[in-house]
């Protein structure tokens, strides 16, 4: 399983600047030959806070640790996923829109059914985000401004074709963009893992790779 970094960070800073505040309070009569160690510049308990890979480390007062490790406000990373994500779902409803009229097997007919149900609140849950945090990102260019640049979207072209076909050409075609389209999505919600800090998009984030990698595995038995 994926780990939180910002929630795993918050707890290793609130947990150095609690041993800290302890040794001050208990008195180390071991280290009173360093009356500076562990102390910032006005005499209080200080605390080594780990960089970002490549930066270097941070001496912090357990106050600015506390502080410091609450901070999970979004970044470009966090911004761009949420809407480009939104962009992606919108696509796969179109597809299993379709899947009803043209699909051949029921179980077809079924998977797109779950996918509808699991993508269509995550769109406006992922809208809400956007609105508590200042509306879409910057530069997205509207509803296919990222479309080109966004992983295992199908083409109008493979759209044309999908919206031609019936039976079990349908659910052949549907199944092999479908899980194209849902590996782009896993891919999408690794990369702000790694690179977002909101805490809230992380959860999204986590949701998305469990629920399409789930889905993936039952296409696959179906391919």
């Amino acid at each position: 399983m994926l780990h939180r970094r910002t929630t795993l960070r918050t707890a290793s800073l609130a947990a150095a600047a609690a041993a800290a505040l302890s040794l001050v309070l208990t008195g180390c009569d071991g280290d009173s030959g360093r009356a500076d160690a562990g102390k910032d510049r006005d005499g209080k308990p200080a605390v080594i806070a780990p960089g970002r890979p490549g930066e270097a480390a941070r001496t912090l007062s357990a106050d600015e640790a506390a502080k410091g490790g609450d901070d999970d406000s979004p970044n470009t990373a966090d911004r761009s996923y949420i809407s480009m994500m939104i962009e992606h779902h919108r696509q796969a409803l179109v597809m299993t829109g379709l899947a009803p009229d043209r699909a051949g097997s029921a179980k077809v007919k079924r998977l797109a059914e779950r996918i509808t149900s699991g993508q269509r609140p995550e769109i406006e849950a992922m809208r809400g985000w956007q609105k508590a945090h200042g509306g879409e990102a910057k530069g997205t260019g509207g509803h296919e401004g990222h479309t080109a640049t966004m992983p295992g979207m199908a083409t109008a072209a493979q759209l044309e074709r999908l919206r031609a076909a019936r039976g079990a050409d349908f659910d052949a075609l549907f199944l092999k963009l479908m899980i194209a389209h849902h590996r782009g999505a896993v891919a999408m919600a690794t990369d702000v893992l790694a690179q977002g800090n909101n805490v809230r998009v992380e959860e999204m984030a986590n949701d998305v790779i469990a629920q399409q990698s789930s889905e993936i595995r039952r296409m696959r038995q179906l391919v």
